[in-house]
C-alpha cells in the first residue's frame, strides 16, 4: 500500500468514507502479523491488504458499522472456531473511520467571521470564507483558509456542499443573510446557522412562510438565531457561542 498517512489524507479531502483496520495482535497461526494495515471503504472495496481469505472478508463485513459509528472499535477473531480457518491462531483488529474533513463555510469574513475562523480552525474545521469584498479577504494574509471571493447568494448556488458541511451565515446586511438562507437551508448539509437579533429572526421566518420561499420543516433545521445562548456581546464572544454549537452538532453526529 502506499504511504498510509498519503492515503489517508486524500480519502479525507474527498469526502468519501472508509476505515482503517490494523492486526495488532496475533497468537498461533495466522494469514499476516501484527502492523499489516487495509483500508475498507463503504461500498466494501478495498486497498492492502491483511491476508485474504476469512478474517479479510469479516474485517471487510465489520467495518462499515465502524464508519456508520464515527467510532473506533477493536474486534477479536478466533480463525477456527469463528471463521473455520484451519490455520488456526487468533488476530485482533483495530478499525478506525476515516471520515471526511469538517468543512466550515462561512458567509461574510467580517469580525465575527474571522474571528470564528481562527477559532474553529483550531478544531479540525477546514474554514471556506467566502466573501465579495477585496479588503476584506487582504486581512486573512498568511492564513491558511481557502477563500471564495464572490457574490454571496452566487456562491451558495454553486457550491456543491457535502453532508460534512456546516454553515454560517454573517454577512454585512440582514437582506444577504436572508437570501443565502433561502438557498443553503435546502441544502443536505451538517449544518446552517444564521446571525441575527430574536427580531430579525422572527421577520426572516414569517417572511419565508408567507412568500413560499421555505418550508417549516427547512426553517427548523437552520439555528437562529445563531449558536450556544449566553450574553455574548464582542465579535469574539460571538464566535465562541457558534463554536460550541458547531461542536455540539459534530459530536452528536457521530455518536
Amino acid at each position: 500500500m502506499k504511504d498510509i498517512l498519503e492515503n489517508i489524507r486524500q480519502i479525507k479531502a474527498s469526502g468519501k468514507r472508509a476505515a482503517l483496520c490494523i492486526i495488532v495482535e496475533t497468537k498461533g497461526s495466522s494469514p499476516r502479523k501484527a502492523g499489516s494495515k487495509m483500508i475498507v471503504y463503504e461500498d466494501k472495496t478495498i486497498e492492502g491488504t491483511i491476508g485474504g481469505g476469512s478474517l479479510e472478508m469479516k474485517v471487510m463485513e465489520d467495518a462499515p458499522q465502524v464508519i456508520e459509528s464515527g467510532t473506533p472499535q477493536k474486534f477479536s477473531y478466533n480463525l477456527e472456531d469463528d471463521l473455520g480457518m484451519h490455520c488456526g491462531g487468533y488476530a485482533e483488529v483495530y478499525i478506525e473511520p476515516i471520515l471526511p474533513d469538517e468543512q466550515l463555510y462561512i458567509f461574510g469574513a467580517g469580525h465575527v467571521g474571522k474571528a470564528l475562523a481562527d477559532l474553529a480552525s483550531q478544531f479540525g474545521f477546514e474554514i471556506i470564507l467566502v466573501d465579495p469584498r477585496e479588503e476584506i479577504i487582504k486581512g486573512f494574509q498568511g492564513t491558511s483558509y481557502k477563500f471564495i471571493r464572490q457574490d454571496f447568494v452566487e456562491a451558495a448556488k454553486e457550491l456543491a456542499f457535502g453532508g460534512n458541511a456546516y454553515i454560517v451565515i454573517t454577512t454585512p446586511k440582514h437582506k444577504y443573510d436572508e437570501d443565502v438562507l433561502a438557498v443553503c437551508a435546502k441544502k443536505a448539509v451538517a449544518y446552517v446557522g444564521m446571525i441575527g437579533s430574536k427580531n430579525k429572526v422572527a421577520l426572516a421566518k414569517k417572511r419565508f412562510l408567507e412568500e413560499s420561499i421555505l418550508t417549516q420543516e427547512e426553517i427548523d433545521r437552520v439555528d437562529m438565531p445563531i449558536g450556544i445562548k449566553f450574553n455574548a456581546q464582542t465579535p469574539e464572544e460571538i464566535a465562541v457561542s457558534i463554536l460550541a454549537k458547531l461542536i455540539d452538532v459534530k459530536n452528536s453526529k457521530n455518536k
